[in-house]
């Protein structure tokens, strides 16, 4: 799942992008409004964080904005400002939530999954494929009833094949969606990645789940293989 960050200041911007990044997010990040707005136009996200005082555009009129060209974007705001008028005013223009500085990391993860729940209630809670199951929130996945261990960015690109499971999805797909948009690295990381989940959820149980079709992309067995 992808974040939008909009945070001016540069130590708790890069702070939240680590923090997202550990728990398996893929990560972007604006410094002012101006951009947070192209982004926000640009791409497709799982959550916005927004901070209200922004250079260039503040927080209320992206949000504002947003909401008026029909973006339903879950949006959870960020401010120093502690007044109650501050998050009236927050969430009249479209915020799904309110966050005061300083916080708690955890508190606003919880948050965030909160959001993402809320949005995704037409969804099953427990992603599955034949008998591979996965769990968003508590980051487990099982084969049957072995669990499997996988690293923060295996889960997620597991977790975008299984979304889209039966649909061929293009290498370029996955990198937009598990990794952020500064990505500048080798693509074939893509196939890196694949690869490790074939060792650890195909293999071992000798099953052919993720298919690679050559020049079009991946594809997840409906039926786990």
């Amino acid at each position: 799942m992808r974040v939008l960050v909009v945070e001016d200041e540069t130590r708790l911007a890069e702070g939240l992008r680590r923090g997202f990044e550990a728990e398996g997010f893929a990560v972007d990040v604006a410094a002012n409004g101006t951009d947070g707005l192209w982004y926000a136009r640009e791409n497709e996200y799982s959550v916005i964080v927004l901070d209200i005082m922004l250079p260039g555009i503040s927080g209320y009129r992206i949000c504002e904005t947003l909401r008026a060209e029909r973006n339903w974007t879950p949006i959870l705001m960020l401010t120093a400002k502690d007044g109650e008028w501050d998050q009236v005013e927050a969430l009249d223009t479209g915020a799904d939530d309110y966050l005061t500085k300083p916080f708690s990391y955890a508190v606003l993860l919880a948050r965030v999954r909160a959001l993402l729940r809320r949005r995704s209630s037409d969804r099953p809670s427990v992603l599955e494929a034949g008998d591979v199951r996965l769990d968003p929130a508590s980051k487990s996945v099982w084969r049957g009833d072995e669990p499997i261990d996988l690293t923060a960015r295996e889960f997620s690109v597991l977790e975008y094949l299984m979304r889209r499971k039966g649909e061929v999805v293009s290498k370029r797909e996955v990198l937009d969606n598990v990794w952020d948009s500064d990505f500048e690295g080798d693509p074939n990381i893509v196939e890196v990645y694949v690869r490790h989940l074939r060792n650890k959820v195909d293999r071992p149980f000798d099953r052919d789940a993720i298919e690679t079709l050559r020049g079009s992309g991946y594809r997840l067995a409906s039926n786990g293989g």
